[in-house]
């Protein structure tokens, strides 16, 4: 049986103060009403239905995935006592699927992306998943090939292809993020993909890799199948660690039984990992100007401008290539061009003035 685990957790603080603590981006209605989990939750439902779709969240989040998720099975929200980086978020719904069903071939896929079109991307999952179904030893990732050379990738260095599954091919070795002529010669070579960070596998191959390379971890996820009443105990001591470095990376390297293969995502994929981004997705009006929420500006042009504080207004005049921000709890204004610096402001807010308001 085939089923996908949507990571829906994180705070998103990039995207300070618009999603803060309790309010994480991927919750947000940013989208013509709509947020960024719907929209991952209506992609995977081309490939999937409903009941074999789970969710893998902030538990403190989880009442308000069940509303905007219709559909979704209350035993399919996995709400996690803290964050434990993506491995464990990963291999607990592992875990869980396994007990419920030995031979399920789960997809992992994140709530923090705009993907178009979404037939493409639902056919690139369903050949992961066939690929995955046939070869046990297998474990997939997916792959998107490169228009530039990004910096703030990381990279898939593609091997052998492998036929009958779309365009695939074995992996050869993971990459960091690259400095600038590095990605240059990436994508000069064209035996690069950049890393989607998104995958499929049986179940039970994901845990026996994990067994090997991280077994304490091991241990901890299937009794939390077994237990979860315990999950509160056993959650947050968990090793905190990625997929990536804890087993595709290593099972890369030859060091646990299975093997890598990619699939390449024919799509624009967008990471919605900053107000850079935000305002590339955004319509703008002949200014230039991207708004949400009551906002009036005069003589100026190309800026972000967001206010979700209800019976106000925010005016803005003659500012150009800006984002100002305003929320009930803060208000953010600076050089679009600096958003990259916010997860750094947000440290000092909650240094300086309150860990509430960060």
């Amino acid at each position: 049986m085939e089923y996908v685990v949507i990571m829906a957790g994180g705070s998103g603080k990039r995207l300070w103060p618009l999603s803060r603590q309790g309010e994480p981006k991927q919750l947000l209605p940013l989208f013509n009403d709509r947020s960024l989990l719907q929209l991952a939750y209506q992609r995977v439902l081309k490939v999937v239905p409903a009941s074999r779709v789970l969710v893998c969240t902030g538990a403190s989040y989880a009442d308000v995935v069940a509303d905007q998720l219709e559909g979704l099975l209350p035993e399919n929200i996995l709400g996690e006592p803290e964050g434990r980086d993506s491995l464990n978020a990963v291999a607990w719904p592992a875990a869980v699927l396994a007990a419920r069903d030995p031979d399920a071939v789960m997809a992992v896929v994140t709530a923090d992306q705009l993907i178009s079109p979404e037939e493409a991307f639902a056919e690139a999952l369903s050949n992961g998943m066939r690929l995955a179904a046939d070869d046990p030893s297998v474990l997939v990732t997916f792959g998107v090939v490169p228009t530039s050379p990004h910096t703030g990738y990381g990279y898939l260095h593609r091997g052998e292809q492998i036929s009958g599954y779309g365009m695939a091919a074995e992996v050869v070795e993971f990459k960091e993020k690259p400095d600038l002529a590095t990605a240059e010669t990436y994508l000069a070579s064209g035996e690069y993909w950049w890393n989607a960070g998104m995958f499929v596998f049986r179940a039970r191959t994901l845990l026996e890799q994990l067994e090997v390379l991280h077994p304490v971890t091991h241990a901890r996820v299937l009794e939390l199948a077994a237990r979860p009443d315990r999950l509160a105990e056993i959650y947050p001591g968990l090793l905190k660690i990625s997929v990536d470095y804890a087993v595709m990376e290593p099972v890369s390297r030859g060091e646990a039984s299975a093997r890598i293969a990619a699939i390449a995502l024919p799509v624009e994929w967008i990471d919605v990992g900053s107000y850079e981004a935000l305002f590339e997705v955004l319509s703008c009006d002949t200014n230039g100007e991207a708004t949400i929420g009551t906002v009036v500006d005069l003589d100026s042009r190309d800026n972000l401008l967001i206010n979700t504080q209800e019976g106000s207004v925010l005016a803005v005049v003659g500012m150009n290539d800006a984002m100002v921000v305003r929320t009930p709890q803060a208000t953010l204004v600076g050089p679009l061009s600096a958003s990259q610096k916010i997860k750094q402001l947000v440290e000092q807010v909650a240094a300086e003035v309150s860990e509430e308001l960060a």
